[in-house]
């Protein structure tokens, strides 16, 4: 442990984790039993304000409840993980890179929210008005676990700001999570099944780019996974970073194709995620978020915009454990 920090810090994490877990779970058995001695005095001695306070601690330990539930959806052993998340634009032109942006803030916004960590990979766009594609990192307690289920296709329906006879326009953007892994993960990139390319980084600006000759393209040729890297100072930290998400891809594909196979095998009929459209954003004539596969809807479609998911997020976990069964 103390000669190897990066070690020592992913186990103090972990420990970290699992110590919140232990704690909470033990909180909400501690309150179960006060509750029980209280509520069977309030029932011996007819003490109407004793049994009012069983009623307030059973509304607090429901909201425990809750918060103990989210550990059971992180089943997969790479749940606990960093999230490695991707914007691309679909088919719309300013529309659609617009729309590309606005999906970015609101996961950002998201995970600034939860107290996580977000670093911008790479950020790519063109003309000035939105992006073409961004990669970020967003780093806390379950962060892949929580991000896996906003993979897919999101669709917005709104009065378009760049339409000149104010029409209403629907565009697409795409959304792909996988798991940031770790060094003892078993993948092997050969050099020559890889090309690296530099270019000079072009953004939306500011913080997100590093506007110097350093960024790094890296195209896997066996499968066509390209990954980008911009955001670090030098050539060599881009190609180092842009390997990690690499590695974390193929990852990602082998597994995905794994469990393909073994679908197959049992007759199953797999979702494609990908080409899913799993959400729409309406903006006009009305508002509303709706999940397609959950059936979860929010009428404040700014708010959910401004980065609030966690109703999606939750519903999601609670559809895919019924799908399940």
């Amino acid at each position: 442990m103390w000669s190897d920090q990066e070690r020592a810090q992913k186990v103090t994490r972990e420990l970290s984790q699992l110590k919140e877990e232990t704690d909470l779970h033990d909180g909400v058995a501690s309150q179960l039993e006060d509750l029980e001695i209280l509520n069977e005095l309030a029932l011996a001695e007819e003490d109407e304000p004793s049994a009012a306070d069983v009623a307030d601690g059973l509304k607090s330990v429901e909201a425990e409840l809750e918060n103990l539930e989210k550990y059971l959806w992180f089943s997969d052993e790479l749940d606990s993980h960093d999230a490695i998340l991707m914007v691309h634009t679909g088919a719309g032109g300013t529309e659609s890179q617009d729309w590309a942006n606005m999906l970015l803030r609101m996961y950002l916004r998201w995970a600034a929210a939860q107290g996580f960590k977000t670093t911008i990979i790479e950020v790519s766009s063109e003309g000035g008005i939105g992006i073409n594609s961004a990669t970020v990192t967003i780093n806390g307690p379950n962060a892949y676990g929580l991000l896996k289920g906003e993979e897919g296709v999101h669709r917005l329906v709104r009065i378009s700001p760049f339409d000149a006879s104010s029409r209403r326009h629907t565009t697409f953007a795409s959304v792909d999570v996988v798991p940031a892994v770790e060094e003892d993960i078993a993948i092997t990139i050969e050099p020559g099944d890889i090309r690296v390319d530099t270019y000079r980084a072009s953004g939306a600006g500011g913080q997100h780019v590093n506007v110097t000759d350093s960024a790094v393209r890296i195209t896997h040729l066996p499968t066509g996974i390209v990954v980008q890297c911009q955001n670090e100072r030098s050539q060599f930290q881009n190609k180092d970073t842009a390997l990690k998400i690499l590695k974390a891809r193929l990852y990602e594909h082998q597994r995905a194709r794994r469990e393909a196979e073994l679908a197959a095998e049992r007759g199953l009929k797999m979702d494609i995620a990908w080409g899913s459209q799993i959400r729409s954003y309406v903006l006009h004539p009305y508002a509303m978020v709706k999940d397609h596969r959950t059936g979860v809807e929010k009428g404040n479609a700014q708010g959910v915009l401004d980065g609030d998911l966690n109703d999606f997020i939750t519903g999601w976990h609670r559809w895919r454990l019924r799908e399940a069964v």
